[in-house]
Order: structure tokens, then C-alpha cells, then sequence
């Protein structure tokens, strides 16, 4: 069965999401938020210390304050938890927004902000310690590892970029990487040039440890076969991320990466009525305070597009 139309579905409820939610609900929009939870990729993070107006905020708590901003706009509604499968054209310049619970969702334009997940080792250990030792954005949580050794497994430059925002924080940095180090001339000199640095190649973890909180790692030498164990209290996995984009691949451009290709300055995409922000548009910065900025950008084209079809379009009739 097939719902009312909606002025907009956004799909997401990280922080791009969720400000285009209250930007939609602010300009009166009939508006539906899908999405499995509030707060993205940081819900995991013990602290946040760069999201601007909190000194320091739990991954929950910026959730919990994300989810109560959108349920206070009065023309949002929200589906949760629910996950988005497929996106589709539909008659009279509308799209179906097919989920999980089976239900079919038929709206004016769709906003995606359904932001990537972290590539993941795929490890013992890993998820037992995601947010207990074992982290995913540097920017986020260095400062929690002050005079801490702390191991960063990748060759590139999202890698590098770790390791030298946890120089000014840890104790020793370990960085080890199983394919040839890549990433631009500059970064990498740097880090490798660091006192505190020490680089550890062509290993592959094996193992992550700890009790209530990450103690260590295993690693093997891909060229010996040789098992051996480190220990540090933290380990950054920095070995790329994956757009979570697959619903929508036959509806939009989308590049080599899975990220969505949008003009930059109003977030539309490649098909008319669709706009997309934050981690899974082709945006290079993955922060929580830009993808906000581009929830917002994307709203405000999302309502625009509305205005100007119900004024001038053959769609309204």
C-alpha cells in the first residue's frame, strides 16, 4: 500500500538528516524521515569534542538531541526503525521509496543523507571494542587517548591524517599497514619523520584484545607468517569507508567510490528532485558539523524545487 504524498522523504537520521529534517519541518514541508536510528557514525564515540556548541558530547547524547530537534517539527513524521532498500521514479514527477517493513513510501522529492559506514577489518575483537577502545575518526577521539599508545592500521592518506591529529595526544603511534603506503608525499614524510612514530608494514591484524576495553592486538607478517602481539590502549581503523548508496544506484550518478555526485552548492544530484548530503555524497570532508551544514543546503533546495513545481510545473495539475 502506498501512503500519502509527501513533499519530501529524507533518508537518514545522522546529522545531515536530521538538520534537513528541522529545516523541512521549519519551512512547512510535509516531510518523512526514514531511517534505522539517530546520529550516524558518531553514536559510538564516548566523546565528541568538535561538535560546535557542545565542549564535549557523547555519540547518545548528540542522538538523543538530533532525534528530539526533528520530533518537535510539527510536519515531520518518522519511521524508525526502518531501512531503505529500494528508490524508484513514479508517475507525476514523484519517487517510491520502497523498505524493509515492507512499506512503500511515495513523495515530491527525496533528500538522502544516508551517510557510509567504516570499512571494517572483520576481526575478532573489533566489534566487542567499537567505542571502547577501538575507533574510526581521529578528529573525534584522539584527545580521549592522551599519553596512550595507540595503534592506526592503514596505508593512505586517511591513515597519515590519523596519525598526525594523534601526535599531539598519544604516547607512542604505531601504524601498520599491509599493501604498499600510498597517500600524498607531504603527509607521509611527516609522519614518517615523527619521533613518536613507529611504522610496522606488510601485517595484517589478526586479533584485537582486551577485557573492558581494547589492551592490545595481534598482527601476522604477510611475508613470514609470523604471529605478534602489540599493546596499546587504542586502535584507529583507517582503512576507507563504504557509501551506504546501494539503494539508489539506478536513480542518481554515482562514482567510482559508491559516494553520490552533487553540485556542491545546492546538493541536487543528477536526477531532478533528488538532493543528497554529508557522508554519502562525494563531499571529501566526512565531518558531522559540514554534513549538518549540507542537511541544510539540501532542505532548502528540496523546498525551492516544491515551491516552483507547484507554480510553474505540469506535475501540480
Amino acid at each position: 500500500m502506498v501512503d500519502d504524498l509527501y513533499d519530501t522523504i529524507i533518508i537518514g537520521g545522522g546529522p545531515s538528516g536530521a538538520a534537513a529534517a528541522v529545516y523541512a519541518g521549519r519551512k512547512k514541508l510535509k516531510a518523512l524521515v526514514i531511517t534505522e536510528s539517530f546520529g550516524g557514525q558518531s553514536v559510538v564515540s564516548s566523546g565528541i569534542e568538535n561538535w560546535i556548541g557542545d565542549k564535549s558530547i557523547t555519540g547518545q547524547e548528540l542522538a538523543q538531541k538530533l532525534e528530539e530537534h526533528v520530533r518537535v517539527q510539527k510536519s515531520v513524521e518518522i519511521k524508525m526503525p526502518e531501512r531503505v532498500v529500494t528508490t524508484k521514479e513514479a508517475p507525476e514527477c514523484t519517487f517510491e521509496v520502497s523498505t524493509d517493513k515492507d512499506a512503500v513510501y511515495r513523495s515530491k522529492t527525496l533528500i538522502v543523507a544516508s551517510g557510509a559506514r567504516r570499512r571494517r577489518l572483520n576481526v575478532p575483537g573489533e566489534d566487542d571494542f567499537d567505542g571502547k577502545g577501538v575507533a574510526f575518526c581521529s578528529t573525534c577521539d584522539a584527545p580521549l587517548f592522551q599519553d596512550q599508545d595507540v595503534a592506526v592500521v592503514g596505508g593512505g592518506n586517511s591513515a597519515f591524517e590519523t596519525v598526525i591529529d594523534l601526535m599531539a595526544y598519544a604516547g607512542k603511534i604505531y601504524l601498520l599497514w599491509r599493501d604498499p603506503l600510498e597517500g600524498d608525499p607531504v603527509t607521509r614524510e611527516k609522519v614518517e619523520k615523527a619521533s613518536k612514530v613507529s611504522i610496522i608494514g606488510s601485517v595484517e591484524v589478526r586479533k584485537i584484545a582486551g577485557d573492558q576495553s581494547v589492551s592490545g592486538l595481534s598482527y601476522r607478517k604477510t611475508e613470514t607468517g609470523e604471529t605478534e602481539d602489540l599493546s596499546v590502549k587504542g586502535v584507529f581503523v583507517e582503512i576507507g569507508s563504504v557509501p551506504n548508496s546501494e539503494f539508489l544506484k539506478d536513480l542518481v550518478e554515482i562514482n567510482e567510490d559508491g559516494e553520490i555526485v552533487i553540485d556542491h552548492r545546492t546538493a541536487r544530484t543528477s536526477k531532478d528532485g533528488v538532493f543528497a548530503a554529508g557522508d554519502v555524497t562525494a563531499d571529501p570532508f566526512k565531518q558531522n558539523n559540514i554534513a549538518a551544514g549540507d542537511g541544510v543546503r539540501a532542505a532548502l533546495s528540496a523546498y525551492y524545487y516544491v515551491l516552483n513545481m507547484e507554480k510553474h510545473s505540469t506535475c501540480s495539475e
